[in-house]
């Protein structure tokens, strides 16, 4: 935070003041249009797309027929990976990667997505939006002070969360992003027919993506025979939607993850006394469960997925997290 604050007080002396003022004029009008993308997306065939599909996936799945190649082993469970509100496009960071990687090596069984943009309805990333096209590559190239002009692209995720978040859009937003979820889960493996036995969806995410995450999860319960575990790492979301539905709710908490309290305050959904929100009654029952992850950060090499020494026998900040991770029981389900 005080780097972050030098970083602007320097670019402030150095001319960046008009920067700075464009960054809050940009803030203020995302924040208005936000909703926009979706409704769009959800005139422009959107609403006719995923009724189309979720018809003929609900169909596919839930018939006796396999039509999968017998030959090959089926995977019945999927690990889709949602990133924070830092990610421009669909490839997630080198750490991610590099987590999902070794947890996949641990837990064959699963298979893991990666191809999920959880900040936009249509899943196309912000460098191939024309609108945020230069900005995005300014950013890639950006040095100095200039870097925090990566803080608006995070503004506009921010937003696109809170469009997930709102009872207003995020019924379309959210529907949208299940269906990404869905067709992704496809192009890594044939969902297999499930008539009797569900299929395990475990979803992932980081800061904002779990708030998309928990969003979509009563949509992909809704269409698919599945068993919905979410996974949160630092998580920033409401305690609305999709508490009812997962069997359960892990958050993993750093100690040092200050970014990760602003999802009890900002939403009063999430506040004790709201004792009748779904997320009160998860916690209540069970079904949301908080875990020391260790000394984390929100993000960096000091983050969920960092590469910096965390501990004196040599573990990293990925390890941590892995070694957690690896003790959820629902690997063994």
């Amino acid at each position: 935070m005080l780097n972050l604050l030098s970083k602007l007080l320097l670019g402030m002396k150095n001319g960046g003041f008009s920067l700075l003022l464009l960054t809050g004029f940009l803030f203020l009008i995302w924040g208005t249009f936000a909703p926009v993308g979706t409704i769009v997306w959800w005139l422009d065939r959107g609403a006719e797309r995923l009724n189309i599909r979720t018809r003929e996936l609900t169909k596919r799945v839930n018939s006796i027929k396999n039509n999968t190649n017998e030959s090959s082993p089926v995977h019945r469970c999927y690990i889709v990976f949602l990133p924070g509100v830092g990610a421009t496009e669909n490839d997630l960071s080198d750490g991610e990667n590099a987590f999902l990687d070794r947890l996949q090596q641990d837990q064959p069984q699963c298979l893991s997505v990666r191809s999920v943009f959880p900040y936009s309805a249509a899943n196309q990333n912000i460098g191939g939006q024309k609108i945020f096209e230069f900005l995005w590559k300014f950013t890639e190239r950006a040095e100095g002070w200039l870097e925090l002009t990566k803080y608006i692209l995070e503004a506009r995720n921010a937003w696109r969360m809170a469009v997930s978040a709102d009872n207003r859009y995020g019924l379309i937003y959210n529907q949208a992003i299940a269906l990404t979820i869905v067709e992704q889960m496809e192009k890594k493996q044939p969902i297999p027919p499930s008539p009797d036995q569900p299929i395990q969806l475990i979803l992932m995410g980081t800061s904002g993506g779990v708030q998309v995450a928990l969003g979509a999860a009563p949509y992909i319960y809704k269409w698919l025979p599945v068993e919905i575990t979410v996974v949160s790492f630092g998580g920033v979301f409401d305690g609305n939607e999709g508490f009812d539905v997962a069997k359960k709710i892990y958050h993993f908490r750093g100690e040092r993850d200050l970014m990760e309290r602003v999802g009890g305050i900002l939403f009063p959904s999430r506040w004790r006394w709201t004792i009748g929100s779904p997320y009160n009654r998860a916690r209540r029952e069970g079904h949301y469960i908080v875990k020391s992850s260790g000394n984390h950060e929100h993000e960096g090499e000091e983050g969920y997925f960092g590469k910096q020494t965390a501990t004196n026998e040599g573990m990293t900040y990925a390890d941590l997290t892995l070694k957690q991770v690896n003790k959820l029981p629902i690997w063994s389900d």
